[in-house]
């Protein structure tokens, strides 16, 4: 396991040092994550909006809507279904021609544990993508066809508390991103997000973390790679809807 764990990073090297063009860029996300359960019951909301700004604010990038609902398995466990809107601007050395929508409809499940005295949480999330194509009719853009894919991505988090109360922690993350399915061809590993920040407990339900956010992003047609450095600001809450 570990040699073809080793060997999928040298693989993925290779093909990064092989690509045609890179693009490098500096950008903000200002970003809320909602889990809301209902009622005391088992059930919650997802409720989780994404404002992310090129040029570190100056320039839209995405706006991302994704709301869904949860159900808890177990106190360690969570699946979640939803949908999402996307709507992406042109930015960067190698822009989308036009800014396009996008929707999706998206099933997750969160698995939390200790390890090492640190609480660790898994994410494994699906995706079903329309990606609208752009034409241009009589100087109008307009949706010309909507682009299926399917896309999973795999996260794992932690935080280090740097307090003896735990308000303050270090929060770490990664994630991984691949496309699959009939209409990808070459970009089947999408992207990579690594982020480390300073996290603080404002409440029992709600936190804030300000951090660095590292995005490796390899854009459709698989020549173009994007590396995004990113100030990321996260204010997450569990506040409960109902008691």
């Amino acid at each position: 396991m570990l040699r073809r764990f080793l060997a999928g990073f040298v693989i993925l090297g290779a093909t990064v040092a092989s690509a045609d063009e890179f693009d490098s860029n500096g950008n903000l996300w200002l970003n809320y994550v909602g889990d809301h359960p209902l009622f005391g019951s088992k059930w919650g909301l997802h409720l989780e909006s994404q404002v992310r700004r090129a040029d570190f604010g100056d320039d839209w990038q995405q706006l991302l809507l994704r709301p869904g609902l949860n159900y808890s398995l177990n106190p360690n466990t969570v699946i979640t279904a939803g949908y999402a809107w996307v709507n992406t601007w042109p930015y960067g050395d190698y822009p989308a021609v036009h800014e396009f929508p996008e929707y999706r409809f998206w099933e997750q499940i969160s698995y939390t544990h200790p390890w090492l005295g640190l609480d660790w949480t898994h994410r494994l999330r699906l995706e079903q993508r329309r990606i609208g194509e752009m034409e241009e009719d009589d100087g109008d853009w307009r949706v010309g066809n909507w682009r299926y894919e399917n896309r999973i991505r795999y996260m794992v988090r932690t935080s280090v508390p740097l307090s003896s109360d735990k308000k303050w922690y270090l929060a770490l993350w990664d994630e991984v991103f691949f496309n699959f399915g009939n209409n990808v061809s070459k970009n089947y590993f999408d992207q990579n997000r690594a982020f480390v920040g300073l996290g603080r407990k404002l409440s029992d339900t709600t936190r804030l973390e300000v951090g660095y956010m590292e995005q490796t992003l390899q854009k459709r047609g698989g020549d173009i790679w994007e590396n995004n450095h990113t100030i990321s600001v996260w204010l997450l809450s569990k506040w409960p809807f109902g008691r």
